[in-house]
C-alpha cells in the first residue's frame, strides 16, 4: 500500500511539474522581446516612450565641474547621469521634461566632500603624492563625507534657452545626501519640502553679492543620423544665484545635536549669493520616432 501511495504522489507531482513548465513556456512565447535602442541611439534605452506624448528623448552627462555650497566646494569628478524624455509644444516651445523609464533619472552619484567633517585639507606646498596620501585618509575615513544629488521634483528644460542662451536650460531640483558613519543613513542638506533648485544657464547669471556673473557654454553642435540626433559637446551649465537650506535628520536620534554641528561645518543655511553650481559635459537629443526606428 505504502508503495502504491509513493508512486501515487510521484505521478501527481511530475503533472503539477509538467503544467508549470507548459505554463511559463506559454509566457516565454507569449511575452515579446523587449526592444532597445541601437547605434547612436543606443544612449536611449530608458527614454520613456511608451508615453505617446513624448517625441524627443534626453540624455545628458556631466563629467566636470564643481558644487559650492557655503564654505563647501565639491568637486564633480565623477559622471553625473540625467536621462528620460520631453514633451515639445511645438506652437509655444515650452518642454515638459519626463522621467527615464527604469525611474533612474537622475544618477545617484556620490561625490567626496574635501576635507569630510574636518575640514581639514592637505596645503598645496606639500609634494602632491603627499598632498594625495593625506586627502585619502581623511576623505576615506571616519570623518569622510560624500554627498549624493537626488530628484525631489520634476526638472525642467528648455533647448530654446540652452542654445540662445538666457534663461533657465536646466532646472534640478534636489536635496543633497550626505553619507557618513557618523551621520546615519538619512542625513539630507534640503528636501521635498525645501529644495536646493539649481536653475542652470549656458547665458551670464546675475547673482546677489557676495558672487559676480559666471557665464556658461552652449558648447559645439553636431547633427547625425539625417539631423534626428543632435551631440552637444563642451556643454557647460551655470548657477550662482540659488539659496541652501539646512540638514534634516543628521545623526539620527541625535539630530538635535548633529544637525547644528554639520550646519556649522557646511557653512549653512546659505543664502543666495553664497553658493555656487558649473555643471561640464555633454548632452545628446533625439526624437523619439528616430530612437523607435532604431529598434526595428
Amino acid at each position: 500500500m505504502i508503495n502504491v501511495r509513493l508512486r501515487r504522489l510521484a505521478g501527481l507531482r511530475n503533472a503539477v511539474l509538467g503544467m508549470a513548465a507548459a505554463s511559463l513556456l506559454v509566457l516565454a512565447v507569449a511575452a515579446p522581446a523587449m526592444a532597445t535602442p541601437k547605434g547612436d541611439f543606443a544612449v536611449f534605452a530608458q527614454c520613456p516612450l511608451k508615453n505617446p506624448a513624448v517625441n524627443l528623448c534626453v540624455f545628458v552627462q556631466s563629467t566636470g565641474g564643481e558644487f559650492v555650497i557655503g564654505n563647501k566646494t565639491v568637486p564633480v569628478n565623477k559622471t553625473i547621469t540625467l536621462q528620460g524624455g520631453s514633451i515639445l509644444n511645438e506652437e509655444t516651445g515650452a518642454e515638459t521634461f519626463v522621467g527615464a523609464a527604469n525611474g533612474e533619472t537622475l544618477s545617484k552619484t556620490p561625490l567626496t566632500v574635501p576635507g569630510g567633517l574636518t575640514g581639514i585639507k592637505a596645503p598645496t606646498w606639500w609634494p602632491k603624492e603627499l598632498q594625495e596620501w593625506f586627502n585619502k585618509q581623511i576623505n576615506e575615513g571616519l570623518t569622510g563625507v560624500t554627498a549624493t544629488a537626488e530628484l525631489v521634483g520634476n526638472p525642467g528644460i528648455s533647448r530654446t534657452n540652452l542654445l540662445f542662451q538666457e534663461g533657465v536650460a536646466l532646472s534640478l531640483p534636489v536635496r543633497l545626501h550626505l553619507n557618513n558613519a557618523i551621520l546615519g543613513s538619512a542625513c539630507y542638506l534640503g528636501s521635498k519640502a525645501h529644495p536646493v533648485t539649481f536653475n542652470l544657464t549656458t547665458g551670464t547669471t546675475a547673482p546677489p553679492l557676495p558672487n559676480k556673473a559666471i557665464t556658461g557654454a552652449v558648447g559645439e553642435l553636431e547633427f547625425k543620423d539625417e539631423f534626428q540626433l543632435v551631440v552637444i559637446k563642451g556643454n557647460k551649465v551655470v548657477d550662482n544665484a540659488f539659496s541652501a537650506p539646512g540638514t534634516e535628520g543628521c545623526g539620527g536620534l541625535f539630530s538635535f545635536f548633529i544637525n547644528p554641528l554639520v550646519e556649522g561645518i557646511l557653512g549653512v543655511p546659505a543664502a543666495a549669493g553664497h553658493n555656487t553650481a558649473i555643471l561640464e559635459g555633454s548632452l545628446q537629443n533625439a526624437t523619439a520616432e528616430a530612437v523607435k526606428n532604431s529598434e526595428k
